[in-house]
């Protein structure tokens, strides 16, 4: 979507007050950890863009919650299961052999919009160091909430996710919508006996550019938009408007073990 576009579907212009006021009507939490999927263009026009609405969630958070972002760099992977798009078999070895090695404060975030790659970015934002799978995380439970990211599952129990999970975090979807939710992947690790492959990524090993092998669940967010269908009739979710964005805030853990039941009884 154009600015123009953006500007001709908004009433009036959004601001740092406006999203605040937005988001408390909402009900953010003032403490713990807020993980937050979001779609600048869906807030309408903000003056200050991506600026504008990170500062409204960390005032409508307050100085005692932790905002978290997924910092995901999609493309620090194995070429040979890339999708969106596809490269030809023929370069998949000279992919792996000169892929940059993932850095948290260089590698960009991959797919998630404008608000999530200027927060991994933001002064005092923590990142963590999973290459494909990384968050980013400001507040008091930042750096517990990072720390120790495991290369192996890197969705799973030993990662933010498995962290957001243990300390009851809260799930905002802003403009997005529930195929954007990474806390159902979580559930994926959860269901009986997943399927279970090995990729890799880049890694220095002794000073030489090495591919580092890592298990990985087979993950699949194409059924996401029917579970959070599901998850929503349960009456879990609160709904409202953010700027011009539709807003949904709900339980990560009541999210989560919803879609553990409803993901096995789908594969049952």
């Amino acid at each position: 979507m154009s600015e123009t576009d953006v500007i001709e579907r908004t009433p009036f212009v959004r601001t740092t007050d406006s999203l605040r006021n937005d988001l408390a009507c909402l009900g953010l939490p003032r403490e713990g950890a807020l993980l937050v999927h979001s779609s600048l263009s869906a807030l309408g026009w903000v003056n200050g863009g991506a600026v504008a609405a990170i500062r409204a969630l960390l005032a409508a958070l307050g100085p005692k919650g932790t905002l978290v972002m997924p910092a995901h760099s999609g493309d620090c992977s194995d070429p040979a299961v890339w999708q969106h798009p596809p490269v030809p078999q023929a370069w998949w070895q000279t992919v792996r052999d000169t892929m940059p090695v993932f850095d948290p404060l260089v590698t960009p975030t991959r797919g998630l919009g404008r608000i999530a790659e200027l927060f991994r970015t933001w002064p005092g934002a923590k990142r963590s160091v999973h290459p494909a799978y990384s968050f980013g995380a400001l507040g008091p439970l930042a750096e517990s909430i990072t720390a120790n990211h495991s290369l192996d599952f890197g969705l799973g129990e030993n990662s933010p996710l498995g962290r957001l999970y243990e300390s009851a975090a809260w799930v905002l979807l802003l403009g997005a919508g529930y195929d954007s939710n990474t806390c159902f992947h979580l559930a994926e690790y959860r269901i009986p006996d997943p399927k279970i492959v090995t990729e890799g990524a880049p890694a220095f090993v002794d000073g030489r550019h090495t591919w580092q092998p890592r298990r990985e669940v087979v993950l699949n967010s194409e059924v996401f938009a029917a579970l959070g269908e599901d998850f929503e009739r349960s009456g879990a979710v609160r709904t409202g408007v953010v700027g011009s964005a539709a807003a949904r805030l709900f339980p990560m853990r009541g999210a989560v073990d919803f879609a553990v039941g409803w993901l096995s009884h789908r594969g049952a």
